[in-house]
């Protein structure tokens, strides 16, 4: 009968809220007939982002990958070129690369799990040349990186932005788990993730923090290139009325029916980002002291959106593979996961350049992702600390 009772309980990883006026804007988009590319919501959407993240220029399009490979484009990134990317991540953050036909080079996180700065600057420094104001590696140009705020904790941008803009890089913010943070302090204050630096990529996955079923958005810092970004997404359509395309174009705008759903989610997010923090608390709380893991924090000077939390188990007591540390949880009904998988181990990129990898080999074995929708209750954390408490041992 206990087996019973913990198998009737779920605690999902991440799931979408829909507590606004989603089913409304959606239906009022049905009743206008108005459900691919074109309609108001898309506008009324991207103007909304817009004035959220205190930029002019949102282009929606259909995820964070189409949005990262838009920015790439308008980067001028061709084929032989360097991008510089993490290695911790999700993988759509660097496929993107290779839609390009360019050369990823993966670079070690910090203990934000974001890019590590000191790293890239030595990797600028030491392995790469400077000369006619482009930085080359084994003769290629560098001509861009990628930096994910992952997690929804700011990456050291300040740190980040002075080395691209001694050596002449593009850089492309991944903000796809990060919308809401920005800095509260320091060269940055006040700027959300995505808006510092040349490009901005969100997501709106139905993991995320706010949701359009599938979707995304891109930002640059030059509003003409938001223009020219969302031009390419509906097929470099030059013409209203005839087939005219002056362009490649790419089919990844974002439908008015996802944006319906986008808009009434954007109404909610401020909402979401105060319960995300309040329950990232609550788990420290639990978890304070507790000797065989502990949540990870967020960057200093920074106000985050807390999207997803990490518990790092502590190795020198825990040799429990982490299959199985999942495999027991989800008998008793919680949802967890481990973090990715190195990408430059993966099958696509294990030929590929890495340099120096150390934290983020650490980090891969440690991190166990634990629920951290919008909608868990503190029963719900309670009930999940106590259990994980009990599959690894020691109070």
């Amino acid at each position: 009968m206990e087996a019973e009772g913990k198998m009737s309980r779920f605690i999902p990883l991440s799931i979408p809220n829909f507590e606004g006026n989603e089913k409304k804007y959606v239906d009022n988009a049905l009743e206008q007939g108005w459900v691919s590319t074109g309609g108001a919501y898309i506008k009324k959407l991207e103007e909304n982002m817009a004035k959220f993240l205190q930029i002019e220029n949102v282009a929606a399009c259909q995820s964070g990958t189409s949005a990262l490979h838009l920015a790439l484009v308008e980067a001028g990134v061709k084929t032989g070129d360097v991008v510089i990317v993490p290695t911790l991540t999700f993988i759509a953050a660097v496929n993107p690369v290779r839609y390009q036909f360019a050369t990823p080079v993966f670079m070690d996180c910090d203990d934000s799990f974001c890019m590590d700065p000191v790293k890239l600057k030595r990797f600028c420094e030491e392995e790469c040349i400077f000369e006619n104001g482009c930085l080359k590696y084994n003769g290629q140009i560098v001509k861009a990186l990628i930096v994910v705020h992952v997690f929804g904790n700011m990456a050291d941008m300040v740190s980040i932005m002075d080395i691209a803009h001694k050596y002449g890089i593009k850089v492309i913010e991944d903000a796809t788990e990060a919308l809401g943070t920005y800095y509260t302090e320091g060269k940055y204050a006040g700027k959300y993730a995505g808006t510092i630096g040349d490009f901005g990529a969100y997501s709106f996955n139905g993991n995320k923090i706010i949701t359009t079923g599938g979707g995304g958005a891109v930002t640059a810092r030059n509003i003409e290139v938001v223009d020219h970004m969302r031009y390419l997404s509906t097929q470099a359509k030059d013409d209203p009325h005839y087939y005219i395309h002056d362009e490649i174009g790419f089919n990844y705008r974002m439908t008015n029916l996802q944006a319906a759903l986008g808009v009434a989610q954007m109404e909610e997010l401020p909402e979401f980002i105060k319960r995300k923090q309040k329950n990232y608390d609550t788990y420290c709380k639990l978890f304070d002291g507790y000797q065989n893991g502990k949540i990870i924090g967020f960057r200093e000077g920074t106000f985050s959106n807390k999207w997803f939390y990490s518990l790092e188990i502590n190795r020198d007591n825990i040799k429990i593979p982490m299959r199985e540390i999942i495999t027991e949880l989800e008998k008793c009904g919680i949802q967890t996961r481990a973090i990715w998988g190195l990408i430059s181990e993966q099958k696509p990129y294990q030929y590929e350049k890495t340099y120096k990898l150390e934290k983020a080999p650490y980090y891969a074995g440690r991190i166990l992702n634990i629920p951290s929708s919008t909608q868990i209750t503190v029963d719900d954390i309670e009930y999940t600390v106590e259990h994980i408490k009990k599959v690894l041992g020691g109070v």
